[in-house]
Order: structure tokens, then C-alpha cells, then sequence
């Protein structure tokens, strides 16, 4: 890389409940400097929920940012940016959709948006689902919907589904046991 760039200051502008905000001084070369943007996410984990049948189960939830209800897997964000990601996959499952499962699978890692924020989502795998009970948040209103993969890539390629997470996650699972 010809370009050297060095950060030389980051200020907290905002710290919300799971994002921070900062603003930082970066060096370009040792010429001049720049204001980049920076978001801190403490982390998240997500869940791909597989019936007997083989059909994926689903949450279908209100999201602000889109003012509209998406399609998506069952995820959430870390208690604690400690917390290990398959902890917060087996709670994310049980809560959102009523399931638990004794044995997560890795599936793959993911960073959602590398240009300005370092969010990191671990995505699993959940088979031999055991029933349970759903433990949604006071916020939370979730209706649980079950597709075949062949359905869920359907809905990818004609845009109803545009949840980064649950693309990247369903077509990795396709291509990985399908």
C-alpha cells in the first residue's frame, strides 16, 4: 500500500445501548489528515433454525430503520462483547422462536458494513430442534414462519429479502448442505 494512514485521535460523539459513535483523525501519508466515521458494535450472533422436515424456521419482526417488517433468521446482539457468539445463538433461538437446540453448528462469521463499523455477526447452525418456549422482549413482537430453502432463495432473489445477515446465511447453508 503506497498510502500510510495512521488514526491520531478518536472522540466519542454518542454512545447509544449497543453502538458507539466516534469520529476519527486519520493521517493520510503523512500529508495531511481526514475525519472518518467509526461505529462500535459490541457483537451479535445469529441462528439458522432447521425443522425435521428441513424447512427453516423464520422471524418476521418490525425493523424502524425500514419502517416495514423483514424476513429474517433469528438473531440478536451480545450481552457483552465477551459473551461467545454460540451462547447468544442458542438464547436468540429459544427466545425468538421457541427452540432450543444442545448442538450449534458454525456456519461462517460475518462483518456486515467494513467501511465504517466493525459489527461482527458468528452465524449458526441449529438441527434436532427441541421445543420450548418463546422469551420475547417487552419491544419484541415476532410471528415465526417456516420456508424450504428453495422458498427462502425464491424470496433473496426477488428482493423480498434484503437482511444482509439472512442472505449471506441462507445461501451459505444452501451451498453448504443442500
Amino acid at each position: 500500500m503506497s498510502e500510510q494512514i495512521k488514526r491520531i485521535k478518536r472522540e466519542l460523539k454518542y454512545k447509544g445501548t449497543i453502538l458507539e459513535f466516534y469520529q476519527d483523525t486519520m493521517e493520510i501519508n503523512g500529508s495531511h489528515t481526514a475525519l472518518w466515521d467509526f461505529i462500535k458494535h459490541k457483537g451479535a450472533a445469529a441462528v439458522v433454525p432447521v425443522t425435521k422436515d428441513g424447512k427453516i424456521l423464520m422471524v418476521r419482526q418490525y425493523r424502524n430503520a425500514l419502517d416495514r417488517y423483514t424476513l429474517e433468521i433469528p438473531a440478536g446482539a451480545l450481552d457483552a462483547e465477551d459473551e461467545p457468539g454460540i451462547v447468544c445463538a442458542g438464547r436468540e433461538l429459544e427466545e425468538e422462536t421457541g427452540y432450543r437446540c444442545e448442538n450449534l453448528e458454525w456456519l461462517l462469521t460475518l462483518r456486515t458494513t467494513v467501511a465504517f463499523c466493525n459489527e461482527r455477526i458468528e452465524v449458526y447452525v441449529a438441527r434436532n430442534l427441541i421445543p420450548s418456549k418463546q422469551h420475547l422482549d417487552e419491544d419484541e413482537f415476532i410471528d415465526l414462519e417456516a420456508f424450504t430453502i428453495e422458498e427462502l432463495k425464491e424470496k433473496i432473489f426477488s428482493g423480498e429479502i434484503e437482511d444482509g445477515k439472512t442472505v449471506s446465511s441462507l445461501l451459505a447453508y444452501a451451498a453448504k448442505y443442500t
